[in-house]
């Protein structure tokens, strides 16, 4: 009995939270979510993960990438967003913020980018 295998610990999602985000996208949001859903860009996203104490607006877990779309509310709290992404990169994953009106002006910029991101060694 002394070598009993331990069980690791339990970590309940917020899947309640998810899936309120989820109902609550952004437009730009839901543009670029028609590009990275179905694998459209060679790689499974996600969207609105818990990922830690956070939440990322679409996460690609095979290559450790998190793609933040940023809108006004952004603006008003940049050291949320430092630390945020600071506690995101500590643990291992990459992560590529746009503003949401980039995403209108420049989708295909915007694509190219992620596509690349997606291509580099991680």
């Amino acid at each position: 009995m002394g070598n009993l295998p331990t069980v690791p610990t339990y970590q309940p999602r917020n899947t309640n939270r998810a899936r309120e985000l989820r109902n609550q996208a952004t437009p730009a949001e839901r543009q670029l979510w028609r590009h990275l859903s179905r694998s459209a860009l060679g790689a499974k996203f996600s969207r609105q993960m818990p990922v830690g104490p956070y939440f990322a607006d679409f996460l690609c877990r095979d290559r450790r990438l998190i793609v933040e779309l940023d809108g006004f509310s952004h603006d008003l709290r940049p050291e949320h967003d430092a630390a945020r992404d600071r506690w995101l990169r500590d643990n291992g994953y990459r992560v590529l913020r746009f503003p949401n009106a980039e995403v209108f002006a420049n989708l295909e910029g915007v694509l190219t980018v992620i596509r690349e991101a997606l291509e580099a060694p991680h």
